[in-house]
């Protein structure tokens, strides 16, 4: 599942690009011709779609999966180079790692635009039963984070973030020594209270989308889902926009840090597995759209 791929993606974003990671839920080939990974969000967590509109769906998702396997990948396979030469170098610095970073972040933009137009005619189709449902499952998603990340106490919220930290990095790293783990707790408690601010923002951007739902035969439908899908940032609540600035940046320097405290072992080991992902990358046949 693209679930799968995405979550694994957040904590090594500045290393891996989105589609890397399939190779960690699954084969590469047969993961990327099965994942909606040109849909911003999760429609089946919170679109309870006919069949008429599942079929149309699935058909419109062929056609840019090949738009983005014939258009997008190879840029992946140049991407993948740059950040083995970081690492076969020892220059995985903190200019090196935001220049990635921001490339990735182009490579996200440019699929949301391919796919906003096809997101906005899918949506403009659901009738008002299907939107109330929607609204009932964004609720219940806020709840359960609430839950989850915001009402845990802040010393099991830390050591929670660490874990899934090292769970992520391991299948690239390979084993961390204990001055690497203790570099990631410290990270994760310098995140603090970061979730709460996280989910107050998707609870906000739900707000905007569901407002924007309840206008989706207007004429200017499809460009308040471009703000949304698109441009998301400029709905971004001020706390999360400071949070996430102070996140992003945190991520980095852990990661530049934990480069520099790698050993040999796992240096080769992190060369060896973008090397593979390269191959698989490379060997993939495109589908016609």
């Amino acid at each position: 599942m693209y679930a799968c791929l995405y979550k694994s993606l957040r904590p090594f974003l500045l290393l891996l690009v989105p589609a890397l990671l399939a190779v960690a839920c699954s084969r590469i080939d047969l993961a990327y011709r099965n994942l909606d990974v040109l849909v911003p969000w999760s429609l089946n967590d919170y679109l309870n779609m006919n069949r008429q509109q599942k079929a149309w769906l699935n058909q419109r998702l062929k056609q840019h999966l090949a738009w983005h396997c014939r258009t997008q990948l190879p840029g992946y396979l140049t991407w993948i180079d740059e950040v083995r030469q970081m690492v076969v170098n020892g220059q995985v610095t903190d200019q090196q790692v935001q220049a990635r970073t921001q490339e990735v972040k182009q490579a996200i933009a440019r699929v949301t635009d391919q796919i906003t137009p096809s997101a906005a005619q899918l949506l403009r189709a659901m009738d008002d039963e299907q939107v109330r449902e929607m609204r009932q499952a964004f609720t219940a998603d806020i709840h359960e984070r609430q839950a989850r990340l915001v009402k845990t106490p802040l010393a099991r919220q830390i050591a929670a973030r660490a874990e899934r930290m090292e769970k992520r990095l391991t299948p690239w790293l390979g084993e961390l020594s204990p001055q690497q783990q203790l570099r990631i707790m410290a990270w994760s408690q310098g995140q603090g209270e970061q979730s709460r601010e996280s989910v107050a923002n998707r609870a906000n951007w739900q707000a905007h989308f569901s407002e924007a739902m309840e206008q989706r035969k207007s004429d200017g439908f499809q460009s308040r889902l471009e703000q949304l899908l698109k441009n998301r940032e400029t709905l971004w609540t001020p706390e999360y926009r400071q949070a996430s600035q102070h996140s992003e940046q945190a991520a980095r320097q852990l990661l530049v840090d934990l480069m520099a405290q790698s050993s040999e072992q796992q240096r080769r080991h992190l060369e060896q597995k973008l090397s593979q992902v390269r191959k698989d990358f490379s060997v993939l046949k495109c589908m016609q759209g």
